[in-house]
């Protein structure tokens, strides 16, 4: 039989009785903060690089902590300090804070009231993807730790980021503009951690994968240039069109003739087509627009070149040509080994052991990746499916329907707490 002392310990490794209840209960206490602080971000959601109220909404809260708190980093962002009362690391936890150009279908009564312009477009805009969830867990581990001010070692760092969906048009914006405006500087960051809550996870579990867990992003444009002709004689002309369903077709055997898949996943998916304008006419050039997934730097860089001769000789075969352009939007994200295992008994101390699942690689991208060039980086995610639903049945991330359950909040302001006091004890710093 086990001593309670072995117990005690197995459980809160790091943190002593005395300061887990401490932490406990100063979670408690704000538990309900950061439901309605989710639900008012939730209802008044801002696109990229125009979050302005809701930067406004997170600084004052900050402020009132007595924080130090710098505003407009990166266009939007917010970046607040709380230094500890003990020497040690500086130590960054991440929250993005954009919205989505997203109809919201649900019925709840704190869903999404605003609309704002798009690229010229007005469109309806929602938290379909959880950033309000970021934020409100942010803010409350930025009022639990400084109220434990005392017992937090080194510097805290707070990065509220604007943009994590890519920033508008041909704007900067994002993770890179906050490196680039010295994020991860003066202090230098030591470690970084990152949270994102699931619609398709339990709600209070914890998924993470060790090494690359997320895909990089990359955006692609394809331009097919034919020769324009009357639709009743396509003789007379080189149809961008035809060209264009071949190249999209052959796009599908990179993936499953070319790419060595055994060793990471590859998605190429073209979502927007357009060329044309009427259906008697042959046109004179297709744009098509898409996304590119992988997960190893090596595979990423020999799809993009697979992609460019293909589509140039299927081109070249019906005497049209093609361009090919691609903007890596992320880097592959990818979860430093040594601080996972380090941290991880954190995380399983926070929530309990069986609260905690290493999942399988991802296809979705986080622009949370560009932070791990700058220090070691650690990024998981949080449940937020309601208990008893079906996770198959969920409604997917950036979809009308997209839900969570805000009930286990407190159990990501807990993590960030736990990651930030027991960092330091590792003998890391």
């Amino acid at each position: 039989m086990k001593s309670p002392v072995f117990v005690l310990l197995t459980l809160f490794p790091l943190l002593s009785f005395a300061q887990q209840k401490d932490l406990g209960k100063h979670v408690a206490g704000v538990k309900d903060s950061v439901v309605a602080w989710r639900r008012y971000l939730h209802q008044y959601p801002e696109l990229s690089n125009r979050e302005y109220k809701t930067a406004a909404y997170v600084a004052a809260r900050l402020k009132a902590l007595g924080l130090e708190v710098q505003t407009g980093v990166a266009k939007t962002g917010v970046v607040a300090l709380l230094k500890g009362g003990k020497p040690g690391p500086v130590v960054a936890l991440r929250a993005d804070m954009d919205a989505l150009p997203v109809y919201e279908r649900a019925t709840l009564p704190f869903r999404s009231v605003d609309s704002a312009d798009y690229l010229g477009q007005q469109v309806p805009v929602m938290h379909a993807c959880g950033h309000d969830t970021h934020v409100a867990m942010l803010l409350g581990a930025a009022t639990v730790l400084s109220a434990m001010k005392k017992e937090v070692p080194g510097t805290v760092k707070f990065i509220f980021q604007p943009a994590e969906e890519g920033a508008p048009g041909d704007e900067e914006g994002g993770a890179p503009l906050m490196i680039k405006e010295g994020v991860m500087d003066n202090p230098k960051v030591d470690a970084i951690f990152g949270m994102h809550i699931n619609s398709q996870t339990p709600v209070g579990t914890v998924k993470f994968k060790s090494g690359a867990e997320m895909a990089s992003s990359d955006w692609f444009v394809v331009k097919v240039k034919g020769r324009q002709s009357h639709g009743s004689q396509p003789w007379h002309g080189i149809d961008p069109v035809v060209v264009a369903a071949q190249i999209i077709q052959a796009f599908q055997t990179i993936v499953s003739r070319q790419a060595e898949l055994t060793k990471a996943p590859v998605v190429i998916t073209v979502g927007k087509i357009h060329s044309g304008v009427r259906s008697n006419i042959i046109p004179e050039e297709l744009v098509m627009e898409g996304t590119i997934r992988t997960l190893d730097s090596r595979m990423q860089k020999e799809v993009h070149e697979r992609m460019k001769l293909t589509a140039q000789k299927i081109a070249e075969a019906s005497g049209a040509t093609a361009e090919v352009s691609i903007d890596t939007k992320t880097k592959v994200t990818y979860n430093d080994p040594a601080l996972v295992k380090q941290m991880l008994p954190s995380i399983e101390a926070a929530i309990g052991k069986e609260h905690v699942q290493e999942a399988e690689w991802t296809t979705g991208a986080e622009d949370f990746s560009f932070y791990g060039d700058k220090a070691p980086a650690f990024f998981f995610f949080l449940g937020g499916l309601p208990p008893g639903q079906d996770p198959a049945k969920a409604a997917a991330h950036h979809t009308p329907d997209f839900y969570i359950d805000d009930s286990r909040l407190d159990a990501g302001v807990k993590i960030f707490c736990q990651l930030v006091l027991d960092y330091n004890k590792n003998g890391k710093k």
